[in-house]
């Protein structure tokens, strides 16, 4: 999918990204009452540590999860 408007991205994005984490829903979250149950987002990098390096940021808890919260994504690591 092409970049709607490129001027705003801070940095270029990277041409050749073989890393990447797909990131999806667990079946008892209500978000996929709206988006659906089959959503997923993929975040592709150019390395390997740099895609580590952020599955352990993304699948950490949030600054503003209340106490006994639990995050409801799933991070699995795909390569090309």
């Amino acid at each position: 999918m092409p970049i709607a408007h490129e001027h705003n991205l801070a940095r270029p994005l990277p041409r050749d990204c073989q890393f990447g984490i797909r990131v999806k829903l667990r079946s008892t979250d209500p978000f996929k009452n709206l988006v659906g149950g089959d959503w997923t987002r993929e975040h592709w990098y150019a390395t390997r540590e740099e895609r580590d390096r952020m599955l352990k940021e993304m699948s950490g808890r949030y600054v503003y999860f209340r106490p006994g919260d639990r995050p409801t994504l799933e991070f699995e690591k795909v390569d090309r």
